[in-house]
Order: C-alpha cells, then sequence, then structure tokens
C-alpha cells in the first residue's frame, strides 16, 4: 500500500495544530498536543501527593511536575505509536496517526522521544534525590505497557500503575522521603484509571475485537459500568485513607465529597454499548482530578 500524504486527521486541519506549520503539525499529533486530557490524568496524581505533603512552600514544584507530566505523556505517545504503527493501520480511529499513515519516519519519532527526555532531565534535577530516583524507575513499566493489551485483559491495571506513578513522586519532591501515605494515593489511583480507562476503552471495543487486542471493556462487556463503579469506590477509600493518614479526622473525609459524587455521577451513567458517552465521561475525570486535588491541598495545608 502506497501512503498518501495528502490524507492526514482533521484534528491536524483546526485547532492549536491546525494553526502550526505543515511540517511540524505530524509531530503535534505524535505527541497529541490536541489532547491534553492525557497530560492532566498524568499531573493529578503528582499534583494530589505534592498537596498531601503540605507543600511546604514549594509552589513552584506544581510548575514542574506539570512540565514533566507533558514532556513524559507526550514521549509516551511517541513511543506507544512506535511500538503499535503496524496495529494502527488496522484501526479506523488510528490508521491516520502519523507513524501509521507513515508521514513520519521512525528516525524522527525516536529524536522526538529523546528530546523530550531531555526536558524530563530538566525536571528530574529539579526534584529532591528521592523523589527524581522514584521518577527514573517509572521508565521500565512505561516501555512495557504498550505489550500489555496483547497479552492480558487488564492492560488497563498495567495503565493504572504507568499514569498514577507521579503519587511516589510529590511526596518525596516535598519531604525527602517515601511513607505510606504516597503509596495509597498510588494504589487509589491504579484504581481510578483501571476505571476511567475502562470508559475509554468502551469506544474501540468493536476495533480492538476485529484486530484481537484485549481490554477490561472487552473483559467486562455489559457489567461494565458495575465495574468501573467497583473500581471508583476502591479508589474513592484508598485516598480516604491517605487523607486519614495524615490527619485523622472524619471532617478532614468530607473533602473528598464532590470527587466522590462526581465518579458516582460517572459509573451511573456509563453505557457499555455508547462510545461517545464513555469518551465523554472520560474526559470529565479531568474534573475529577481537581476536585481530589482541592482535597488533598486543603487536608495537606490544615495539618502542617
Amino acid at each position: 500500500m502506497t501512503p498518501s500524504t495528502d490524507i492526514v486527521p482533521d484534528s491536524e486541519r483546526r485547532g492549536f495544530i491546525g494553526g502550526l506549520p505543515p511540517r511540524l503539525r505530524p509531530y503535534a499529533s505524535l505527541m497529541r498536543l490536541d489532547r491534553p486530557i492525557g497530560t492532566w490524568l498524568l499531573y493529578w496524581p503528582c499534583a494530589w501527593s505534592a498537596a498531601l505533603a503540605g507543600v511546604d512552600g514549594r509552589w513552584s514544584l506544581f510548575l514542574w511536575l506539570a512540565l514533566g507530566a507533558f514532556a513524559m505523556r507526550s514521549a509516551g505517545c511517541v513511543y506507544n505509536d512506535i511500538v503499535d504503527k503496524d496495529l494502527d493501520r488496522s484501526v479506523e480511529r488510528t490508521r491516520l496517526r502519523p507513524l501509521a499513515s507513515r508521514r513520519v519516519s521512525l528516525g524522527s519519532a525516536w529524536a522526538l522521544i529523546a528530546l523530550l527526555c531531555l526536558v524530563g532531565l530538566v525536571v528530574l534535577l529539579q526534584l529532591r534525590l528521592t523523589a527524581a530516583i522514584v521518577a527514573l524507575l517509572s521508565v521500565a513499566p512505561v516501555v512495557l505497557y504498550p505489550f500489555m493489551k496483547r497479552i492480558t485483559w487488564w492492560p488497563q491495571a498495567w495503565l493504572g500503575l504507568v499514569f498514577s506513578w507521579g503519587a511516589l513522586v510529590g511526596w518525596p519532591a516535598v519531604t525527602g522521603s517515601l511513607s505510606w501515605t504516597p503509596f495509597l494515593l498510588w494504589f487509589g489511583s491504579i484504581a481510578w484509571v483501571v476505571g476511567y480507562d475502562t470508559l475509554y476503552a468502551i469506544q474501540d471495543k468493536e476495533d480492538d475485537a476485529l484486530v484481537g487486542v484485549k481490554s477490561t471493556a472487552r473483559r467486562l462487556g455489559d457489567k461494565a459500568p458495575l465495574g468501573i463503579g467497583i473500581f471508583y469506590a476502591i479508589a474513592v477509600l484508598l485516598w480516604g485513607v491517605a487523607l486519614w493518614s495524615v490527619r485523622p479526622d472524619w471532617i478532614a473525609l468530607l473533602a473528598l465529597g464532590p470527587a466522590a459524587i462526581h465518579l458516582t455521577n460517572q459509573s451511573l451513567r456509563a453505557d457499555p454499548n455508547d462510545g461517545d458517552l464513555a469518551l465523554k465521561l472520560f474526559r470529565s475525570n479531568r474534573t475529577c482530578g481537581l476536585l481530589v486535588f482541592v482535597a488533598m491541598l486543603v487536608v495537606g495545608l490544615s495539618a502542617r
């Protein structure tokens, strides 16, 4: 098949990417600059952890963590497309991605990853040693993630390990050491990720079945909304225990109320056969992350 460089996704013809010079658009598309939701979802566990640790006057840390989340999410997207380039050609939703459509070479994609990793290195140098070491340990699960959907029905759980890793970074970035609290945040965030990424996977169920890709959405089938609700409940429970470990006060737990209501609404509205609704609910987790952040910040500052 001869690729056509004239056929590009609509996302490269409009919005932020559409305003870039044509030569840069495929690279922006590789980094998913038109879909910042991934950066937000990677950032929030970092921010929660630093906020619950009490910040300790290091407010600029939130900006550094945001830059790190942007760079690492972008690099992860490029790497994922490198691994999945052949698979993406078989899926309607992804066949026009820059590597799948051969509009970007493998060499250029690896060079982009290297550049983004340099940005990540700059962020690492701003962190305390323990936080920097923990952040570096995330490389192994990140490298393995794209292969999980070929191996297990629960690739969303592995994504949870990766996308929640920031919970183990934010706390030592403030305190200089680890404790049980960031691990509770991490485990809670993993459950949250399994829930919201099951929503995301609902839209791809048919294509995934055709190419043999596994997912929790396919595994759970019509019980997906129930599964999402259970994972969200586990997330809220573990976040509550993390709050309690910092401030053992029942009033502190009320701070999670808005986020709990938000997640309950998602699970009640989820429809395993409505991909458009599932995508909308998935994207609303950016708001959920903000609600949890406010809870962590209030309790973290009040416990100091």
